[in-house]
């Protein structure tokens, strides 16, 4: 077995830097929604796993139930953070899936 091209192999290592770079800020720009009690809240998260808002419904605030209106909102905010994180996980995914490191054979350097 050949030994690897390590200029090939930095080239590639830098490519790939620059390209999750990029894909961090686009990232950083995209956002997920999510909801809770059919719509009663709803929360919107960036690809930073960062909340940029929490919308309620006037409905949900005239029935003064603080437990119901926390219990939906703990809901609606893990909802979307999980949606975000796996957005975040599918784009990375997809952007290492041109990675190619060669590995050396077990038992050999």
């Amino acid at each position: 077995m050949s030994a690897p091209d390590l200029g090939a192999l930095l080239r590639q290592a830098q490519e790939m830097q620059s390209r999750l770079a990029a894909l961090q800020r686009d990232l950083a720009r995209r956002t997920v929604q999510a909801s809770a009690g059919g719509g009663l809240v709803v929360v919107t998260a960036t690809g930073e796993l960062r909340i940029l808002r929490i919308d309620i419904d006037p409905q949900l605030l005239a029935r003064n139930d603080r437990e119901l209106l926390q219990d939906l909102v703990a809901a609606a905010v893990n909802a979307a953070l999980a949606d975000a994180q796996r957005m975040v996980q599918e784009e990375m995914q997809r952007a290492a899936g041109g990675l190619q490191i060669p590995l050396a054979a077990p038992g050999t350097r």
